[in-house]
């Protein structure tokens, strides 16, 4: 393959869509076809690949009306048009899956190679497989120039994966997410029992002893009493997220005779009560738990969830496992824990950085019992592993629908959002594309994406604000959206906003990436209801959506005033000057713009309280941006909404709830 052209997905090989240029040097699409559904290629300049190469998911390929012949090294009889694959691996991968790979691409195993190797390789790949060691940085991509079709992690994090930059540059990444959850949990059990009876501690003490030079006083190092454990039958374990392998170590534990709550926003109750778990709140969890298993994933809003506040929530003597992400613990607070005795032991699988330095104090504790990440070190969760990304890739690089893909890149301005959906949902088979192509062709509206686009960012804030102000332990169960606008339901395809509003829901408390691809799947997987209302209103039609409300049903809200006539966590919207804006919160209305972080407060209306707020955040170093008050009638209630910089520390927090007048508040990221 020539140095100056690569191979792109765009669009599936049964739709292309024409151009407002016919220029090829520029790499539109240049006409409408329905061709068969066999992916073909079209040799793609790179000049300027960052910009026109959005697309939508490797589902999406380019027609190329000049491919004519294949040759020996072509790869036909397995889908792909063209030369065969290259794939890289970068980091060890179970022989069966590196077998599925070779049977239809070139595989290069390269391990342990610097940001400058990967970089210098990449430029010839279409595919690369990493584990949790390999950085695949914006550079990676920038160096891939628009041939890396791929990017697959052998795994379930994606932390070390740029997945703007893979977005922007056209590139689907997937991971491996099912096939270590069997052995992530039984690791999660062994240090449970490990920790518990100090297995690692006195197994270290009596190899110590027997190989000291004193051997004839070997029954002196015999420490039968230093080693006394404690017992998990009748204990209570709080599994913090009850995904697949949350689920699996209670489980477990259930087998063991310990009583087992969990706290998990999104955890169908049903399914919890199905193996005997009862749901709870985080704060209920982590007060009552003698031992605390951790199964979260690692986001903005986990990230050192476990610090000195909440230890001192703890009982005291806890016991904590964490086989999930190092991140969700912040290290020093947990040394502190320990040396306090709020924490008695812990057995930890991970780390924030991995591996820890040689200084570390958490890892030399004496009460702490530590694994360098075998979580998923089993002969059979690597070899599922392997196949499961293998086929994965694979699938990716034929133009098939990824149902572990955890990014979608976008599409370029001049398609149509809305035909792009039409798409990604009717690719699935050639007939409905057939039933359905006289209604996609001519259709694309170059304006729908730009159009659309302020109320996209919108509905994703309404979405993170709305489970914010969820708290309790029954799980979300249903949301509702409603539009409120003056176009008629064929003027106004929803399901884009719909899915924002779920990424902003699922995305701030779960490892789970979701977009326009999985967000309906990704919603019922986690038993979650999501129904939509159009309200027509007399406003102009020329914009598409007058407001947008997300409602959430049957949950307790940390913010009562959150809460609406109907008994749910509501809150509105608008597109103001082309940024979002926060209207109304349960019956208050307000007006701020949803940029930076916000500080709602119910307060007493009365002179001075913006200024005392004011000021305690200035003490604080902490910048307002914006601050609105809205009441219910003069002199009784009112809501303020703050718009700050900077996150409050807990004084500053602690000083506002210290205010006679204010009744309530709380603190929302967006």
């Amino acid at each position: 393959m020539a140095s100056s052209a690569c191979t792109k997905p765009i669009f599936p090989s049964s739709f292309s869509l024409s151009s407002s240029s016919s220029s090829e040097s520029k790499s539109k699409l240049s006409h409408v076809s329905f061709v068969n559904t066999i992916p073909i290629y079209r040799k793609l300049s790179h000049a300027n690949s960052s910009k026109r190469s959005l697309a939508v998911n490797s589902v999406l390929k380019t027609v190329d009306p000049t491919a004519t012949s294949v040759g020996s090294s072509k790869s036909e009889d397995v889908g792909f048009l063209g030369e065969k694959p290259t794939i890289l691996v970068s980091e060890k991968l179970g022989e069966a899956g590196l077998n599925v790979l070779r049977s239809v691409g070139h595989v290069e195993c390269a391990y342990e190679l610097s940001q400058e190797e990967l970089c210098t390789k990449i430029s010839c790949c279409d595919a690369l497989i990493v584990r949790s060691g390999t950085k695949v940085t914006r550079e990676v991509f920038e160096a891939g120039k628009g041939r890396l079709k791929v990017v697959g992690r052998a795994g379930v994090g994606i932390d070390n994966v740029d997945l703007q930059a893979a977005t922007e540059f056209g590139c689907l990444v997937v991971n491996a997410p099912t096939a270590n959850t069997i052995a992530a949990a039984e690791h999660g059990i062994a240090l449970l029992a490990a920790m518990a009876r100090n297995i690692a501690q006195a197994d270290a003490s009596t190899k110590a002893a027997m190989e000291s030079d004193f051997v004839e006083n070997f029954s002196g190092k015999w420490q039968r009493s230093k080693y006394v454990g404690v017992s998990m039958v009748g204990k209570t374990l709080a599994v913090m997220g009850f995904g697949k392998v949350g689920s699996e170590v209670a489980r477990r534990a259930k087998g063991l005779g310990m009583h087992v709550i969990a706290h998990d926003p999104y955890a169908p109750a049903d399914r919890a009560r199905a193996i005997g778990v009862e749901l709870v709140s985080f704060d209920q969890a982590i007060a009552t738990a003698d031992f605390i298993s951790l199964h979260m994933p690692l986001t903005a809003t986990t990230n050192k969830i476990f610090n000195d506040d909440t230890f001192a929530k703890m009982k005291k003597g806890v016991r904590i496992v964490n086989v999930a992400r190092g991140g969700v613990i912040d290290e020093d607070a947990l040394v502190r824990a320990l040396d306090n005795g709020i924490v008695a032991q812990a057995a930890l699988d991970v780390f924030t950085e991995e591996p820890p330095s040689k200084e570390s104090k958490l890892v030399q504790h004496e009460n702490v019992t530590v694994t360098p990440h075998l979580g998923a070190s089993t002969k059979e969760a690597q070899e599922g592993v392997a196949i499961e990304i293998a086929e994965a890739v694979l699938g990716a690089l034929k133009g098939e629908l990824s149902a572990t893909a955890v990014n979608a890149p976008m599409v370029a301005p001049e398609v149509s959002i809305l035909n792009v959906i039409f798409l990604l949902f009717l690719s699935y088979t050639a007939t409905a594309i057939n039933q359905t192509k006289q209604n996609m062709i001519g259709s694309c509206d170059g304006q729908v994406l730009s159009e659309l686009a302020p109320y996209v960012v919108l509905a994703e804030k309404l979405g993170r604000l709305a489970v914010q102000l969820v708290s309790g332990g029954s799980g979300i169960k249903s949301v509702k959206v409603v539009y409120r606008s003056a176009r008629g339901p064929d003027d106004l395809d929803t399901r884009l906003l719909r899915a924002m509003v779920t990424k902003g829901i699922i995305e701030p408390i779960s490892n789970t990436i979701v977009n326009l691809v999985n967000a309906d799947f990704i919603a019922k997987q986690k038993g979650l209801r999501i129904s939509e209302e159009r309200v027509v209103v007399d406003s102009s039609p020329e914009l598409p959506v007058e407001s947008i409300q997300v409602q959430i049903s049957s949950v307790d809200s940390k913010f009562a005033s959150a809460i609406s006539e109907g008994g749910h966590i509501s809150i509105d919207g608008k597109v103001k000057f082309g940024e979002p804006h926060l209207t109304c919160v349960g019956s208050f209305d307000v007006d701020v713009s949803l940029q930076g972080n916000l500080i709602l407060c119910r307060q007493v209306d009365q002179p001075g309280m913006i200024g005392r707020v004011g000021n305690i955040l200035g003490e604080q170093n902490v910048n307002v941006s914006f601050m609105s008050v809205g009441r219910t009638s003069r002199r009784k209630q009112a809501i303020m909404a703050i718009g700050v910089d900077e996150e409050p520390n807990k004084q500053a927090l602690d000083n506002i709830g210290a205010v006679p007048a204010i009744e309530e508040f709380v603190f929302l990221k967006l």
